[in-house]
């Protein structure tokens, strides 16, 4: 079995994490910043020097191409996103990008040509934290968002996607979508389970559903010193109430089921008024799409009971859907080889969170390599990685990649 470079790779996530470093160690690079541009400009600049051709997309995801033996096959394609969280950390997405570039170079160092082309893929607005959704460069690209309704999407200061694109350069002729044979994304777990359980790889067999509701609580404004409690219909108080059934629900799922409320705000608000309207969203999470339906109907009916207890309206409308996706059973089955190929501690692991490869997975092949994160932290500063465990992570890649892609004798 092969294996990397370590100190390479570690080098160069070091040396990006310095574009948008943030004063308590992590990284600023919202999508298509100026500091976003800096780090594909790297990225670019690394990917030439590897021998690789780029190439950029209508939607800014930015490719990078080392050619095979077959200039008919379809690439092998690795990657993930360079964008971060206002104060992300240093690994998330970063790792992905950064270990498909090792496994290039590696085999450059080797002298190992293979089949089929690999390309290394940075998808544009993975995080979603400038322009929502989240992830819509891979799910342009995969044919799940239309292009125009992606390119009028605008950010808080009301800069359109397609302007920040032409403002960067990034805004791309190659055309969408294309064949691809397989993608492999490796990424840091961004939980506990791996590093709990003392294991270094995660092999992922897929992604879990997730449902995103926005509520809307309606009660009646009024004098905080004049309404007695008894004739209150306060929209805060009730919205509490169902907050904390929506936590309780998650016990009737356990242990996938997760729910999250993650956003609050009401309207017009002031230290002396009963609070009249608000919102909140809603996260649901399970592996099984039948549970996160229940989920969401038990959410339903449990803010409809509360809302009437308490004469208040509520109203739910879905934001946004993500089935479960499980992940190729070959690709995955490469990964497994490689893994134990390598002797490598490992389990098998649903991912929690939504990635790129999610999209990807329901366009070609797909699978995933976890690493362990320090504490299960990420989107956060503080976000930690070992350096082995890196090595180890791009270790499982590069043979997976490389049993997929086809050596060249």
């Amino acid at each position: 079995m092969l294996k990397i470079n370590g100190e390479r790779l570690w080098a160069s996530l070091m040396a990006m994490a310095e574009i948008g470093a943030t004063a308590r160690g992590g990284s600023c690079r919202l999508a298509l910043s100026e500091d976003d541009k800096a780090g594909r400009e790297l990225f670019a600049r690394w990917s030439l020097e590897a021998g690789m051709s780029l190439s950029v997309d209508p939607i800014g995801n930015l490719f990078a191409r080392r050619p095979g033996s077959d200039p008919d096959a379809a690439p092998v394609m690795m990657g993930s996103h360079l964008d971060t969280q206002p104060e992300g950390g240093r690994f998330d997405g970063v790792y992905g990008v950064l270990a498909g570039l090792e496994v290039v170079r590696c085999l450059n160092d080797l002298q190992i040509q293979t089949r089929k082309p690999l390309e290394v893929a940075v998808w544009t607005n993975e995080e979603g934290a400038r322009f929502t959704p989240a992830m819509f460069g891979s799910a342009v690209f995969t044919g799940i968002m239309d292009l125009e309704t992606a390119l009028a999407v605008r950010d808080a200061d009301g800069i359109s996607v397609a302007e920040a694109l032409h403002a960067t350069g990034y805004a791309g002729t190659r055309p969408l979508g294309g064949a691809v044979d397989a993608y492999f994304e490796a990424h840091i777990e961004q939980g506990p389970i791996l590093e709990d359980n003392a294991k270094i790889i995660g092999v992922v067999s897929g992604g879990q559903a997730i449902r995103w509701l926005d509520v809307r609580v309606e009660g009646m404004a009024a004098h905080a010193g004049t309404t007695p409690m008894p004739l209150r219909k306060d929209a805060l108080y009730g919205a509490a109430q169902m907050i904390l059934a929506i936590e309780t629900l998650a016990t009737d799922f356990a242990p996938e089921g997760l729910t999250t409320v993650g956003e609050l705000g009401i309207a017009k608000s002031s230290r002396n008024t009963i609070p009249g309207l608000l919102q909140f969203t809603v996260d649901l999470r399970h592996h099984r799409d039948s549970a996160i339906e229940s989920m969401d109907q038990e959410v339903r009916a449990r803010l409809a009971a509360i809302a009437e207890q308490r004469q208040l309206k509520v109203t739910i409308n879905p934001h946004w859907i993500s089935p479960a996706t499980p992940f190729d059973a070959d690709c995955v089955a490469a990964v497994q080889q490689a893994v134990d190929g390598l002797g490598y501690a490992q389990q098998s692991i649903v991912s929690g969170a939504g990635h790129d490869a999610i999209h990807l997975a329901r366009f070609c092949p797909t699978a995933m390599v976890f690493i362990p994160c320090v504490g299960g932290l990420s989107h956060n500063e503080a976000e930690d990685v070992l350096p082995e465990d890196v090595r180890q992570g791009t270790d499982v890649l590069l043979n997976a990649v490389l049993a997929h892609a086809g050596q060249v004798a």
